[in-house]
């Protein structure tokens, strides 16, 4: 799980400071991997290999999207649903994470390496990394 926690101004003008969640499950990201023919990594690392930023910026959304959630307060559900993602993209906070991400590959980066459950980075960081998406090149 990937909380970041995003500083803001809301729509009334009120400063306002909030923590935001992102997580993949297993089995979220092998359905996600298996949806596409060659796999979501491959069509990732074609887009990279290719520039095509169009690409990456709707790759990069759809992460963003389908990992965005809320805790439960006893911590034993991360609550995903079109409302609770509705109502955080109508926030400035959504606003900003995303433009972060969009224009610095080193923030891309890190959520992406932060989202993937534990279980499954480490078995990527046997062979390495999720690369940095050059997303503003």
């Amino acid at each position: 799980m990937y909380k970041i926690t995003e500083s803001y101004v809301d729509y009334d003008g009120n400063e306002r400071k909030e923590d935001f969640y992102f997580n993949f499950t297993e089995a979220e990201l092998a359905k996600m991997e298996l949806s596409v023919t060659g796999g979501l990594t491959t069509i990732i690392q074609r887009a990279i290999d290719a520039k095509d930023v169009p690409s990456l910026i709707k790759i990069f959304e759809d992460l963003i999207s389908k990992s965005y959630g809320q805790k439960s307060l006893d911590g034993r559900r991360f609550v995903k649903s079109p409302e609770i993602l509705e109502e955080f993209k109508q926030t400035e906070a959504y606003s900003q994470i995303y433009m972060r991400m969009a224009t610095d590959e080193k923030a891309a980066a890190e959520f992406v390496n932060n989202v993937m459950p534990k279980k499954t980075l480490n078995a990527a960081t046997s062979h390495e990394k999720a690369k940095v998406l050059p997303m503003n090149n």
